[in-house]
């Protein structure tokens, strides 16, 4: 099921045949650099990841994270969501790629129909975001996006104790953010 549709890409619902997709994914090293080593050994462990995470969050919160296509072929280039973590107060918005879709502008235009979604289908007034300090790109993507740093945490995500900087988006009525992307089309 689609969720947000841009102008070239769509965001749609995990299902468990995204599983070869997944671990290729979550075993790239800027992954377990950034992100963190989830034990995605084989693809019937991205198979059990799929269902236990992305899956049932949808299932037990109405949001996940989404599969990142481009809208024309179908092929699946990253992952973009919410996610409600038990050691944030606030949901977080989050992003991956695999890297030979990076620096295209996919994880930009991905993240801003994120946040359109929050807003407009879920009436969410504010996100967090946490990235490693040494992720750059990600540091700058959430400045981009109107995110503001809040502090520095450390937390343990997926039972690995990691530095993180916080950063928040608060929505307000004004609350738009133009990254030239022509349009966003939200599936109900």
């Amino acid at each position: 099921m689609k969720i947000v549709n841009t102008d070239r890409l769509a965001l749609r619902l995990f299902n468990t045949s995204d599983a070869a997709f997944v671990y290729e994914l979550l075993n790239d090293p800027s992954w377990i650099r950034h992100i963190g080593d989830r034990g995605i050994t084989n693809v019937d462990k991205a198979r059990s990841w799929i269902n236990d995470g992305p899956l049932r969050s949808q299932t037990n919160h109405g949001f996940s994270f989404y599969v990142v296509t481009l809208k024309d072929t179908g092929v699946a280039i990253g992952v973009c969501g919410l996610v409600k973590r038990e050691v944030l107060k606030h949901v977080d918005i989050g992003y991956a790629f695999l890297p030979r879709y990076c620096g295209q502008g996919y994880a930009a235009e991905a993240a801003l129909a994120t946040l359109t979604y929050a807003k407009q289908q879920l009436g969410l007034q504010k996100l967090a975001a946490i990235t490693s300090p040494e992720n750059v790109s990600s540091n700058k993507l959430l400045n981009k996006l109107g995110f503001e740093f809040e502090e520095v945490v450390t937390l343990v995500l997926s039972g690995e104790e990691k530095r993180s900087n916080l950063y928040g988006y608060i929505f307000t009525d004004e609350s738009e953010v133009d990254l030239s992307i022509e349009t966003i089309t939200i599936n109900t």
